[in-house]
């Protein structure tokens, strides 16, 4: 039991599509695993896609005993809450989906915030797999939503609802038309202020912000018209505030992911500082690619770089 407790101790343009997953970098002084999946996907108003991270810090190493603990069973199992959040944030970074989501559908009935939003969480990344049919999905986005609020209403003190709160709200709008997405563009604004209050510290929520920040800034003027008629005042930002998120992410946790350096450098060619976009877009490129996002972060910084 020590040994277990002493592991570790402990993320579309106009109409935003959020979504957790992928594994990241490192913080200064000590090496973490990160593991964030987003993707902000175009709505009716737009066109495309486009993939960036979120981060959220997991558990980077175990004892011996915790980790077979976790490793022995499908469902695991546990005595008390720090040990089923040890376990259930080992899972999230092992990313064992489907039994991470076993494990914490046992607490769905919890009055405690740090059990609901890891469920929301779990919830919103099973709805992603690639072999998760329609139905399925729409009912597991629309439970994550559910767990994330309930979480919200039982501590809205905790950054972290209020983080999944907004990401779990954008992906209720692939399913409610335009209006509505438009409409909770900012309630999900005002949530991930509230969790960069909170925690000013989370390189994520600043790296999400400044994503939606700039999704707006670069909307075309024919799009923002079109807004306009189905909101009278639709949401709007600027590149130099994207900049200023995307700036204090890497601040707080230097080169922690892939995407936000990417994101820096086509801030900077969006404000036509190429000395500085150069800068930031071969960091880009000459980050490690760990994984399949990083990959696409090279190969679009290349492209961009070759722009230059």
């Amino acid at each position: 039991m020590m040994a277990w407790r002493a592991a570790t101790r402990l993320v579309n343009r106009t109409l935003l599509e959020l979504a957790v997953g992928v594994r990241g970098g490192s913080s200064r002084g000590t090496r973490r695993s990160y593991r964030i999946r987003a993707s902000w996907t175009a709505g009716a108003l737009g066109s495309g896609r486009a993939a960036f991270l979120l981060g959220l810090p997991v558990l980077s190493a175990l004892g011996y005993q915790a980790f077979r603990k976790v490793q022995s069973s499908a469902v695991v199992f546990a005595l008390d809450k720090e040990e089923v959040l040890e376990q259930a944030d080992y899972l999230y970074g092992s990313a064992e989906t489907e039994k991470l989501y076993q494990l914490l559908l046992q607490y769905k009935d919890s009055d405690d915030a740090e059990f609901l939003w890891r469920l929301a969480r779990a919830s919103r990344d099973l709805s992603m797999l690639p072999d998760t049919d329609g139905g399925r999905k729409k009912q597991l986005v629309f439970e994550a939503f559910e767990y994330a609020k309930r979480a919200l209403e039982r501590d809205d003190k905790c950054f972290a609802a209020h983080k999944w709160y907004a990401i779990c709200l954008s992906d209720t709008g692939e399913f409610e038309g335009v209006k509505v997405k438009i409409g909770n563009s900012f309630i999900i604004r005002e949530h991930l202020e509230r969790a960069i209050e909170l925690n000013p510290k989370d390189a994520t929520s600043l790296h999400i912000l400044g994503y939606w920040c700039f999704a707006f800034a670069e909307l075309p003027w024919y799009q923002r018209k079109v807004a306009a008629v189905i909101f009278s005042t639709p949401p709007t930002s600027t590149f130099e505030e994207a900049l200023e998120f995307f700036l204090k992410a890497e601040k707080v946790d230097p080169n922690f992911y892939s995407k936000n350096l990417l994101m820096l450098g086509k801030t900077y060619m969006a404000m036509k500082d190429k000395e500085k976009a150069l800068l930031w877009l071969t960091k880009a490129k000459e980050y490690p690619a760990h994984t399949l996002e990083d990959k696409e972060v090279h190969k679009e910084a290349v492209e961009l770089l070759n722009q230059l």
